[in-house]
């Protein structure tokens, strides 16, 4: 069965995981890029933005992996874009442009239902309006055996976590303060629901911890 993944997902030092009072000029929040900046080095990232170069050390090696063997993504509403309430329109594409990097069905929750947007590359964008447990039905259906990666944002990774429906969680944590945003772990007891650190690896500008269910907590590695 697919498993549903959280990949490259990046926290501060204070657990946020997007600053505050996101926009369409602030995406991430107030101060959120401070949070990326272990990514936008890498090659992956300047591959993305059709760009040569970039780093090829241990962030870009997480970060490749977590495009490995995906059949589908799912993402809430706020990370599709910054338009809220019902659609005034289709205009809307997201954030991407005419080729976004997901390459796979992507499943976006809302409350608000809106026909499918295909994309080049193979992007599709479905709209799902009837919860979480029915959008990784979906997504399961297309991935065809392949892995699921959950965006984001903070609010949907905390909705599949407090289910337990998140087999693993890669937190790419910065070493920076936000001081306010969306925290990604408060009042969330992982420990109860049955995760555990089961790898930890030292990269040039974060560190990469992953939270698997049912990790034998013996099995975790350090690379420093």
């Amino acid at each position: 069965m697919s498993r549903l993944l959280v990949r490259s997902f990046a926290l501060s030092l204070d657990g946020y995981g997007a600053g505050p009072n996101q926009s369409l000029q602030n995406p991430l929040g107030v101060n959120g890029p401070d949070l990326m900046q272990w990514f936008f080095p890498t090659r992956v990232w300047r591959e993305m933005q059709g760009m040569p170069g970039g780093e090829t050390g241990v962030d870009n090696e997480m970060a490749e992996r977590g495009f490995r063997d995906l059949g589908a993504w799912i993402m809430g509403r706020n990370m599709f874009g910054p338009v809220r309430g019902p659609w005034p329109d289709d205009n809307w594409k997201g954030w991407w442009g005419e080729e976004p990097p997901y390459h796979t069905p992507v499943f976006v929750l809302t409350h608000h239902a809106r026909p499918p947007l295909r994309m080049k590359g193979g992007t599709e964008f479905r709209f799902v309006t009837d919860g979480i447990h029915s959008a990784l039905e979906q997504a399961r259906e297309a991935a065809g055996g392949r892995d699921i990666r959950l965006g984001g944002g903070v609010s949907t990774i905390r909705q599949y976590l407090q289910a337990g429906l998140i087999d693993e969680l890669h937190l790419a944590t910065r070493p920076v303060l936000l001081g306010a945003g969306e925290e990604l772990l408060h009042g969330i007891d992982a420990r109860a629901l049955g995760y555990e650190c089961a790898e930890r690896v030292a990269g040039e500008r974060a560190t990469h911890v992953f939270l698997r269910k049912g990790a034998a907590g013996r099995d975790t590695r350090a690379r420093e």
